[in-house]
């Protein structure tokens, strides 16, 4: 059943939709427990699209498995994606800074509002996210060390590589998880590929997290398959590389891999002298979890992260 969360007027005639699917078994009871799936959150970030047509159709195959409620939110940012614009096009906004948002604020603000109030109550969210154009990333989970010790446990159970818990510090309070987890629904934020791309590997993945975290809650009773065991690691665990100096970055490894100290990632060329500016190398072992994707890099450019200590 699709439902409309939120609406707008917008000029010439148009309207503003925040539209959910909602997915429950025949037979209903205030018992039922809920899972809530966001993405779309950014308009480039389209990895969720796939997550969410995938979990839609595994279950209307199978309704007679489903022993819960799940919401299906695929586009919180609907003209971010009609415009491929990270943010809400004409605000200059980014629409994972304004939450929980206000009743009686913007139009920006009074959708968070809606979107937050109608998620309240529910028992898990998944928030997925992709990369942006530059960078491409290993299917993850992001946690906040405040939430750690619920979430973390959850994480586990969603068939990603890599939960990496962050700072509390560095955890923005305007984000929709942190609002959704200060007013008590667990919500795991997954972080996968690269921007404007669908990945269907990625994807694939991910879905069986998610029908596998179901299983474990009591909202799905149908098979699942295995999940991995992901390496769980804190922010001084990771190493950051960034660009000395602008030019063509050509990467030699690959993303996803192990890499050993000092072993050789790539170059950093100048295509009009036909010269290596800088070859990079790796400052510690461990797994490349994010990797340049976009070529062109200037001085501090982000290159790689590498999970350190991962033999």
């Amino acid at each position: 059943m699709i439902d409309t969360v939120a609406a707008a007027a917008l000029p010439v005639d148009e309207m503003l939709r925040i539209q959910k699917n909602r997915l429950e078994p025949e037979q209903k009871n205030e018992k039922l427990k809920r899972m809530v799936i966001v993405t779309g959150t950014h308009g480039d970030e389209l990895e969720g699209q796939f997550c969410c047509y995938e979990v839609i159709r595994r279950i209307n195959e199978h309704k007679e498995y489903l022993n819960g409620i799940v919401d299906v939110f695929p586009a919180l940012n609907p003209l971010g994606i009609d415009t491929i614009t990270r943010g809400i096009p004409k605000f200059d906004l980014d629409m994972n800074r304004i939450f929980p948002g206000n009743m009686d604020g913007s139009l920006a603000e009074y959708t968070a509002h809606e979107i937050v109030e109608d998620i309240k109550g529910a028992d898990v969210c998944i928030d997925i996210h992709s990369s942006n154009i530059f960078l491409r990333e290993i299917p993850q989970i992001r946690i906040s060390e405040e939430t750690a010790e619920v979430l973390v446990p959850m994480a586990k159970k969603m068939n990603v590589d890599y939960i990496w818990v962050h700072a509390a510090a560095t955890v923005l309070e305007s984000t929709l998880a942190h609002s959704l987890n200060a007013s008590g629904v667990p919500t795991l934020v997954a972080e996968m590929g690269v921007g404007m791309r669908i990945t269907k590997e990625y994807g694939y993945q991910l879905v069986e997290g998610i029908f596998n975290l179901m299983k474990d809650m009591g909202i799905w009773t149908g098979p699942v398959e295995p999940v991995r065991e992901p390496i769980v690691s804190t922010d001084g665990k990771v190493a950051f590389i960034n660009a000395e100096a602008s030019g063509v970055f050509v990467p030699h490894i690959y993303h996803s891999r192990k890499v050993k100290k000092g072993e050789y990632m790539g170059d950093i060329i100048d295509p009009i002298t036909g010269s290596v500016i800088h070859a990079v190398e790796s400052p510690v072992d461990g797994l490349v979890f994010t990797l340049r994707e976009y070529p062109i890099v200037y001085e501090g450019s982000l290159l790689a992260r590498i999970l350190g200590g991962v033999e």
